[in-house]
């Protein structure tokens, strides 16, 4: 296959992580060394800076500033929340992004985000293809919430689980202060897949762990929950819950909109979620008249770089890299993903592997129910064995008077 040259455009959307500026600087990074690829932009907002002709240059960054995305949280190049139309209904935003590639010359094209990210990168790849516009699309995926089909777990989910296993044993000995009664309600991230509140199970191989821990997977039944909660209490004068944000009845009604019936929506059409441990400890404390917190981890979850699993980091790294690579050989609407394996000692190993963007686009991989107790209220040695390996490592994260050194892009206008 003879080398497709041209220039090669990254962008970052939806929600972002402690590590997806990691992934996007092993893209960036291994486009600007790469002979194939002219000229590296970066799209500010997401398909919003492509669409605005929003671009900056990559090259005129220093590179020793830009190593620093590595150990960066949020999306240093600006993120959105912005759904492409099916093209065949409208089109226009598939024609100025063409118009956008060819006045840049641009052939190589990486999105990093979730489902939704995926789902776009799908659409402009289908849609160039369809138009004889040679452009290489490659997913490069992110989401604290590791709930991408395919992969066995995604960049962002393990600095997140990390996080809020650290917080549930450091808030585990906050609870049991003082001689009186306490009951302790936190609510991680999480709509439909409980990933991230399963983590908090991982504070308990230390001692340290929630009584009690219930996902979206399950229904939750708020009478069979006060009743164990009220048991626990009764027997150790202390009772510790992790819940999920997106714990819903079996009519399918979220917790959180006991409080709020009339939650906001974001541009997807998604639920605003948040609320759900402020009003369970609401409710707990009238059922039981004890001192009762309700604890929401909320956005401290996907931005603390501060406690990023270095394995996290490095394979998040590891696969922007591979996203370039593999497009400059060829490859194209495919999202970079991993496989796991173990080595001849039983040590974890993690594999690159390519999945199909119609596979992953909006598709939800949910919590495995194997691995969620027969009571709905608690995670095994199943999820333990698969999230543990993924924690490892400390963040090599620079500080300055004793504070983090984060990246300052210069963002200078790409001109054609």
């Amino acid at each position: 296959m003879s080398m497709l040259k041209g220039a090669a455009v990254i962008g970052q959307s939806g929600g972002p992580s402690s590590v997806i500026n990691a992934s996007a600087y092993g893209a960036i990074k291994t486009a600007l060394e790469s002979e194939a690829i002219t000229r590296v932009f970066g799209m500010c907002n997401g398909i919003k800076g492509l669409l605005e002709d929003n671009l900056i240059d990559m090259a005129k960054e220093d590179p020793e500033e830009l190593a620093l995305m590595k150990y960066t949280p949020s999306s240093a190049l600006g993120s959105c929340r912005y759904k492409l139309k099916d093209p065949d209904e409208d089109e226009t935003d598939y024609i100025r992004i063409l118009e956008m590639f060819k006045k840049y010359d641009i052939r190589y094209f990486f999105y990093n985000g979730g489902n939704d990210s995926m789902d776009t990168c799908n659409k402009i790849s289908k849609f160039m293809l369809k138009n004889g516009y040679e452009v290489r699309c490659m997913g490069i995926p992110k989401t604290i919430d590791n709930d991408l089909a395919g992969t066995d777990h995604c960049p962002g989910f393990a600095s997140a689980a990390k996080y809020i296993a650290t917080s549930v044993m450091e808030v585990y000995h906050d609870s049991r202060v003082y001689d009186t009664g306490m009951i302790t309600i936190i609510e991680c991230m999480g709509r439909h897949a409980g990933w991230l509140t399963a983590a908090a199970a991982l504070a308990g191989t230390a001692g340290n762990g929630p009584d009690l821990i219930y996902v979206p997977e399950v229904d939750f039944d708020i009478d069979a929950f006060t009743a164990k909660v009220k048991e626990i209490y009764a027997k150790n004068k202390k009772c510790f819950v992790v819940v999920s944000e997106g714990i819903h009845d079996k009519e399918g009604t979220f917790i959180a909109e006991y409080a709020n019936k009339n939650m906001a929506k974001d541009s997807f059409g998604h639920a605003q979620l948040g609320g759900t441990a402020l009003y369970l400890a609401n409710y707990i404390k009238e059922q039981t008249g004890a001192k009762v917190r309700g604890i929401e981890l909320s956005l401290l979850q996907r931005c603390a770089a501060h406690c990023a699993s270095q394995t996290d980091i490095d394979e998040s790294f590891a696969s922007g890299k591979a996203a370039v690579e593999n497009a400059v050989a060829g490859v194209t609407d495919k999202m970079v993903g991993f496989e796991r394996s173990y080595d001849e000692k039983g040590n974890y190993v993690c594999n690159i592997k390519l999945f199909p963007l119609t596979i992953v686009a909006n598709t939800e991989k949910k919590l495995p129910l194997e691995w969620i107790n027969e009571t709905g209220d608690g995670v095994n040695q199943g999820f333990i064995d698969y999230a543990l390996p993924l924690i490892q490592g400390e963040t090599q994260l620079t500080k300055v008077n004793g504070l983090p050194r984060f990246v300052h892009l210069k963002k200078v206008k790409a001109e054609a």
